[in-house]
């Protein structure tokens, strides 16, 4: 009981310390990783067994996250490479965000802070709960827009199609197509063992958040959301901002939430975290 009471008390403090930070910044950048989402009910595909009981049929296949986000499945067999990014879209799109992301808005109106958004994630979550498109920048592409397989242009477009897909088999019912040479169309997101992803969407977002950094007042708060080491490209941003004379990090992570002075770790979910943070 000592022990709880112990760890609650120490979470308090690092809320406080954290409202403080914020409190006192001119700018904040959120970085979020997939751990940002999983309060609104979206998997983070944590290891294999975390993947499998989000897509459970692909467990007999043997296949695991890395092998299922792979651009060969749209060369070599489009319906299957259709089937997972068909039924994550069908996801996202269903998918209402949680109470952090307004909670962080009410911040910046609040405070009068400048900011923007770092993702790894590809899912619009922050656009969907009203960040403006100009202040998010997507590091890996958005799953809402589409490029050519081949591809035959550097063209990227909305995704407004419906795919319906094959639960049992996890195959596409529907197969998109690029408009300009009838070839396969996929998600203009980068995937793994990627060599045809059209950047040219992010890299834009990219160039706007480097502008946005070398006129925005200090101090730095950098709220960092469910960013973890697996895949550390969210993590390696924050710590690089951190770097910067007078930024703090607010590290908010369940698992791998360890931050060296005068950054500060806060051991929980994105939600949790957040509320916490907003009760002082």
């Amino acid at each position: 009981m000592e022990r709880i009471i112990k760890m609650k008390n120490t979470l308090k403090n690092r809320f406080i310390e954290a409202a403080k930070i914020i409190k006192n910044a001119r700018t904040l950048v959120i970085t979020a990783g997939a751990g940002a989402g999983v309060d609104s009910g979206l998997p983070d595909y944590r290891g294999d067994k975390g993947f499998w009981k989000s897509y459970p049929m692909y467990e007999p296949l043997g296949i695991n996250y890395y092998d299922a986000a792979n651009p060969v499945h749209f060369s070599n067999d489009p319906a299957f490479g259709w089937g997972f990014y068909a039924h994550r879209i069908d996801l996202y799109r269903r998918t209402t965000p949680h109470q952090g992301f307004f909670l962080l808005q009410e911040w910046i109106k609040r405070y009068n802070m400048e900011y923007f958004v770092v993702t790894s994630n590809v899912d619009g979550q922050f656009q969907k709960a009203g960040f403006p498109e100009d202040k998010v920048y997507e590091i890996h592409g958005s799953i809402h827009f589409l490029q050519c397989l081949r591809p035959c242009s550097d063209d990227i477009w909305e995704n407004t199609e419906n795919i319906p897909v094959d639960l049992h088999t996890m195959r596409a019912r529907k197969i998109l197509r690029c408009p300009h040479c009838g070839d396969v169309s996929r998600p203009n997101v980068l995937m793994f063992g990627d060599f045809s992803w059209i950047s040219r969407r992010s890299d834009q977002q990219g160039n706007n958040f480097r502008a946005f950094l070398k006129q925005c007042p200090s101090p730095l708060a950098i709220i960092e959301l469910g960013a973890g080491t697996a895949i550390s490209t969210i993590r390696n941003m924050s710590e690089t901002l951190g770097r910067k004379k007078g930024a703090v990090v607010i590290r908010i992570n369940p698992r791998d939430y360890h931050a060296s002075p005068p950054h500060i770790s806060i051991p929980c979910g994105a939600l949790e975290g957040l509320q916490g943070i907003n009760r002082f």
